[in-house]
């Protein structure tokens, strides 16, 4: 959406560049470091539940789709709850719920009971992103949304990334158990600080009048309720700006899924390592999915601080050439024979694919009506898991069929090469509010 045309002072501007608002961005980082750690703990846990369980490939993937499937399903209610009731309240308690959940999956010994908790932790985790997508609305003049967004959201690779050295020593000493219940607890612990210290820009006394002003004149600074949009919710699904997000999403976390669920065992099966290696190789291609997404988003405000395009456009062209990017690494994967070779391969593709991830989500806020802003973001999102539950049982299937991921690789390439068509020419226009927003 355009950007309000309020004046305010260079001076104001530049002494509040690196102010407060900013620390928010660090409360988002952790939750959802901790999001993607209880996630990822399945990736690690893997060989351990087929070892004592007697699990398949396919069930592994199983527990993957379940999990997209009920995350997706739940981001539509999930929208409309955050809108309505604030983003404070729907974190915090989502946060608690989802981390409950993680802590019992280390109890259970049977497939029903994995697949009740995973999606008992899907229910939870379902307002996280959209939470985050709004707070960041809130606190964020628009051509900074794209960084910001950049750094929360790269917590979804620094969770991953962190995640293999940690809980494989964790497993190595205690058992593959041990990883949900850690992961759980931490999580608790952080709702709870949440809960307490966490404010909304209008009711912050460590927001500076001056950075308040800032963030006002980039159309930041309020955390608006469903209740004062003048826009029906279910007039959402009319706009083709929001089909395009959905589809686009869809093609990417189809592809992110598989990597997310079976990275970690297509080391170990195509090059042997032992699993004191994966530790170290499987977080690598991770952390250069977070510094690639926070460098797309930098680019992002640098395009809009250049005059060069609209926050809007500088977004939608990013993730057209990141989605291309990616899509041609994972169609690659297959062809390598060489740990290094797939490493890097991972590790471009990934910051590709995470920098689509990162660009949609601040395109969100562009799009959305300030009122509306999760709702949006869930609805994309439900596009993304509803196309991404289906990807890892398929890729298990696939593997457990023809014993090679290869197909599995270059399918999901070419999905995610599709992303770049429906966010280049459907996600266009914003969508006005005329009860709140004058129209562009």
């Amino acid at each position: 959406m355009d950007e309000p045309s309020i004046p305010v002072s260079a001076a104001a501007a530049g002494t509040t560049r690196l102010n407060y608002r900013w620390h928010v961005v660090i409360w988002l980082l952790i939750g959802g470091i901790i999001n993607y750690m209880d996630r990822a703990s399945l990736s690690i846990a893997a060989p351990g539940m087929i070892h004592e369980l007697g699990l398949t490939r396919t069930q592994i993937g199983l527990l993957g789709s379940v999990f997209a499937w009920t995350y997706a399903v739940m981001q539509l209610p999930a929208g409309w709850v955050i809108d309505r009731f604030g983003a404070k309240r729907a974190y915090a308690l989502g946060m608690i719920w989802w981390s409950v959940a993680t802590w019992l999956t280390g109890v259970v010994g049977s497939m029903s009971g994995l697949l009740v908790m995973r999606a008992l932790l899907a229910v939870g985790e379902a307002p996280c992103w959209p939470t985050s997508a709004k707070i960041t609305a809130a606190w964020f003049p628009a051509k900074e949304r794209g960084f910001a967004t950049g750094v929360w959201d790269s917590s979804s690779k620094w969770g991953p990334a962190l995640a293999p050295a940690m809980l494989v020593a964790l497993m190595i000493a205690f058992g593959w158990r041990s990883l949900f219940h850690v992961t759980g607890a931490f999580g608790i612990a952080f709702a709870l600080l949440f809960l307490m210290l966490y404010r909304n820009p209008v009711d912050s006394r460590r927001l500076s009048n001056e950075e308040r002003a800032y963030i006002e004149a980039g159309g930041g600074g309020h955390e608006r309720s469903l209740t004062t949009s003048s826009v029906k919710w279910r007039s959402l699904f009319t706009r083709r700006s929001v089909w395009g997000m959905i589809l686009g999403y869809f093609c990417t976390i189809w592809l992110w899924n598989i990597f997310l669920v079976f990275l970690p065992l297509y080391l170990l099966d195509r090059f042997h390592i032992s699993f004191a290696q994966l530790g170290v190789y499987a977080g690598i291609p991770w952390a250069g999915g977070a510094v690639g997404e926070i460098a797309v988003g930098y680019l992002a405000k640098k395009i809009v601080d250049r005059h060069l395009a609209a926050p809007i456009d500088a977004k939608r062209l990013l993730i057209a050439c990141c989605a291309t990017g990616a899509a041609v690494c994972a169609v690659a994967l297959p062809f390598t024979h060489s740990l290094n070779v797939t490493l890097t391969l991972f590790t471009v593709g990934l910051a590709f694919v995470s920098a689509v991830v990162g660009s949609a989500w601040a395109l969100a806020a562009d799009i959305a009506p300030s009122s509306m802003v999760a709702s949006v973001s869930a609805i994309q999102n439900f596009g993304g898991y509803f196309g991404g539950a289906f990807s890892p049982v398929v890729a298990g299937f696939i593997v457990d069929r023809t014993g090679s991921y290869a197909l599995a690789f270059i399918s999901g390439g070419i999905i995610a090469g599709c992303a770049a068509l429906f966010y280049w020419f459907m996600a266009r226009r914003p969508i006005i509010d005329e009860g709140i927003e004058p129209a562009a």
